[in-house]
């Protein structure tokens, strides 16, 4: 018989029954007994037993399952089978042949008793174990394309820009600082300079998915220093709410994707109900946060300007008691803690038209208006105690007419880490990167 070379998931073992097949997978399970050797192999859509009649010496398929162990990877040909006592859906496959790809080593270095730092040491057996942790990077690409088909239809451009950059994108104290070719360079905090100047160089709406570094010694749940951001700017805006309806649209659109795809998935191994939010979400301005949480006694010397971890919880806990809603959007924070590229209202230059979106109390999005006045931007940059020089190439895109424009970034891993309702941020990257962790 010649063996079929199409290789079958085991998700679609079913509709090949009575047929001869070939499954390619790893070894989960083996219970080898006297008659009998059964095989459990998974693949990446689910697992299969393989069962084996011994037929003593001289069997190559009975030597070849005594040699097998936990996790080697296995081509198996054989004949899909019905057995109803069989709980792994019923069905077994009869092999004719098994071929070892890569035998795995033993013992494993990880199991499920194994803390979480070990894992990531060990990240791709990690991954390949749990089947909750491939599911996250499933749910992350539905995520990604939701978010992807709603900014195509806003009529958006996908920019991709430099991640090495001259001078430092945002401040000096938190970027990355490496050699390059006898010079300094530095690893972009934000696509945010650039996002603009594509914005002065006439292209209306552009968004980018890319990576972000940012030299922060945090160690918290929420931080990371190289992370994936999702960045949009719109140009000729009315004014800072355009853009927060962007965000609000595009979120509900990417979840009610990912509700459509994973939703029983996600509460079978997460136990986390996948809601799609009404839109607009809730807005609150930061001086009625602040006043909320001071009733509350957060902050009572009213020393803090901006929201700290236990004031975001806070407020999110109010605006859900309130309305019933995950998402709010903090607003109108003041000027002493957002860049200087941020747009100020007339009369009121201690506020910035600037936002922060909350989920369940964690910071997922920061957004504003920008300033495009060249005169406004140089004022302000003064303010802040910063030289123009560094910033020359950013102020150019000013000086020949720019559009009234605004935009958001957003933590890719930080909305994947709340939708999941994951402990730590390092359980939604793929291969997390931190103060006191460069691999693997």
């Amino acid at each position: 018989m010649i063996h079929p070379t199409i290789r079958v998931p085991v998700s679609g073992l079913r509709g090949h029954l009575g047929r001869t097949v070939t499954i390619c997978g790893w070894v989960r399970t083996l219970r080898l007994q006297g008659r009998m050797q059964f095989a459990v192999i998974r693949d990446h859509t689910g697992m299969v037993q393989v069962t084996h009649r011994r037929g003593g010496p001289g069997d190559p398929l009975e030597a070849v399952l005594e040699s097998l162990t936990a996790e080697s990877a296995v081509r198996v040909t054989g004949t899909v089978t019905g057995n109803p006592i069989v709980k792994l859906g019923g069905l077994e496959v009869v092999p004719e042949s098994i071929e070892v790809l890569g035998r795995a080593e033993t013992p494993l270095p990880i199991d499920e008793r194994t803390g979480p730092e070990q894992r990531l040491d060990w990240r791709f057996l990690d991954v390949r174990l749990r089947p909750e942790a491939r599911l996250a990077y499933a749910v992350q690409t539905t995520l990604e394309q939701g978010m992807r088909d709603y900014a195509y239809a806003a009529g958006c451009v996908e920019m991709h820009t430099p991640k090495l950059m001259g001078t430092a994108s945002e401040s000096g104290a938190e970027v990355f600082r490496l050699g390059y070719f006898g010079r300094s360079a530095y690893l972009a905090q934000s696509p945010q300079f650039y996002k603009q100047m594509a914005i002065a160089a006439g292209i209306d709406r552009v968004f980018e998915i890319g990576p972000v570094f940012r030299a922060e010694p945090s160690f918290t749940s929420r931080h990371a220093t190289e992370f994936t951001g999702v960045d949009v700017e719109l140009g000729w805006i009315g004014g800072v709410a355009e853009v927060m309806a962007f965000e609000e649209g595009m979120l509900a659109h990417a979840l009610a994707k990912v509700a459509e795809a994973h939703a029983g998935e996600i509460e079978e191994h997460f136990g986390v109900e996948v809601t799609v939010p009404e839109t607009p979400f809730p807005r609150v301005t930061m001086a009625e946060a602040r006043e909320v949480l001071r009733r509350g006694g957060w902050d009572p010397a009213g020393a803090k300007a901006d929201l700290d971890p236990e004031g975001e919880r806070g407020i999110a806990a109010h605006v859900r008691a309130e309305t019933g809603h995950e998402f709010v959007f903090v607003t109108d924070y003041p000027a002493s803690v957002r860049p200087f590229y941020h747009m100020r209202p007339e009369g009121r230059p201690d506020l910035t038209f600037s936002f922060d979106l909350l989920w369940k109390g964690l910071e997922i999005t920061t957004g504003a208006q920008r300033e495009h006045r060249y005169d406004v931007l140089l004022r302000q940059a003064a303010e802040k105690g910063m030289g123009t020089e560094p910033l020359r190439d950013y102020l150019n895109c000013f000086r020949y007419g720019c559009p009234p424009h605004g935009g958001l970034g957003m933590g890719l891993g930080r909305v994947l880490m709340v939708l999941l309702g994951l402990d730590s941020i390092r359980e939604a990257t793929f291969l997390f990167r931190g103060p006191n962790r460069l691999s693997p």
